[in-house]
């Protein structure tokens, strides 16, 4: 039942837009997660020191948008690589239900990693429902992020197909 209203929610929700604007620094962001269903700790500013990073957060894992988003992003995974950039999902999701997660919908090719809720608000990316920001579930936010920290681009909007195709574009032109 729960899925359900979480979901309904999901929907019925208007476009949201992420208050972390282009060329803003990255929080610190350390947590745990998930690859290919084995647990892992994440730490951005240890990553960014190894290429640009993808961080996009999801609702919630198993629901439509956000498997079917994860499949895009794991069959893009390459592309991604091939650009010198990593991927890493986010939501509030437990780290049990985000290892499930990583080995379904991400067919193992990236990571993702449990958002807290002090996370959701430094990366303002808390999903409001009926006009209530709720620290628990994250908006559909992408974040590409350059090596320095700086934020390059973000796409904020509850449709997930461009979310693939708007940071790998962002990532190339880093490259370029």
């Amino acid at each position: 039942m729960l899925f359900a209203a979480v979901a309904a929610a999901i929907f019925a929700t208007a476009p949201v837009s992420a208050a972390l604007p282009e060329g803003s620094r990255v929080p610190s962001l350390i947590t745990q997660g998930a690859l290919d269903g084995k647990a892992f700790s994440f730490n951005l500013q240890q990553e960014l020191r190894k290429g640009p990073v993808v961080l996009y957060f999801f609702p919630k894992a198993f629901t439509p948008g956000c498997s079917q988003e994860a499949q895009a992003f794991a069959a893009a995974i390459g592309d991604f690589k091939a650009a010198g950039a990593q991927v890493f999902g986010m939501s509030g999701d437990s780290v049990e239900d985000l290892a499930k997660f990583s080995e379904k919908e991400c067919a193992g090719a990236f990571p993702v990693a449990r958002a807290t809720p002090s996370s959701i608000q430094a990366f303002d990316v808390a999903l409001t429902m009926n006009g209530q920001k709720n620290d628990n579930l994250t908006s559909r936010t992408s974040y590409v992020i350059a090596p320095d920290g700086k934020i390059v681009m973000v796409h904020s909007d509850m449709d997930w197909r461009e979310h693939v195709n708007k940071t790998l574009a962002a990532v190339r032109a880093l490259k370029g």
